[in-house]
């Protein structure tokens, strides 16, 4: 999607969330993210390494006409006033977790038997896909985009 968007940046929410925060990151995502941005500046975000469980040294993110923020939560109430659109990645929640499991390895097991159970509070408190102006759905190749709930559109696309 980025390099359809000439190359716009992205920001992971993956960088922004922590073991002891999974979804309680709204602030620093304010802090060191939107409000920089929203006066023109180049963000500062600081990476967490999920190995170390330590936030990196701070990465640049421009100002840009479009950045991507990607992740668990990025559609959550106190988020949605700032986007342009929303995209809900259309995938049941046991092929998600299974495919975190199988990135993430033994390693990380013990963090996805705690991410669960976080991941569907936060969805029951603060849901993101009624909100979502497009579906996309992944297909053999490529994806499929729908018109979402909050979304007013023409059919479907197809994207590979």
């Amino acid at each position: 999607m980025a390099d359809g968007l000439d190359g716009a940046p992205v920001l992971h929410l993956d960088d922004v969330a922590c073991h002891d925060e999974l979804f309680d990151w709204t602030a620093r995502l304010f802090a060191q993210v939107i409000e920089p941005l929203r006066r023109g500046e180049t963000a500062h975000p600081t990476p967490y390494d999920w190995r170390t469980r330590r936030f990196g040294p701070p990465r640049p993110l421009p100002p840009a006409p479009v950045v991507l923020v990607e992740g668990v939560g990025a559609g959550r109430s106190a988020l949605r006033p700032h986007l342009a659109g929303l995209f809900w990645m259309d995938l049941p929640p046991e092929q998600a977790w299974a495919r975190g499991r199988a990135r993430d390895g033994a390693e990380q097991r013990a963090f996805w038997d705690g991410w669960i159970p976080a991941e569907r509070r936060h969805f029951a408190e603060d849901p993101s896909r009624p909100f979502a102006h497009l579906l996309v759905r992944q297909r053999e190749q490529g994806y499929e985009v729908l018109p979402g709930p909050a979304g007013k559109g023409t059919g479907a696309h197809f994207l590979t």
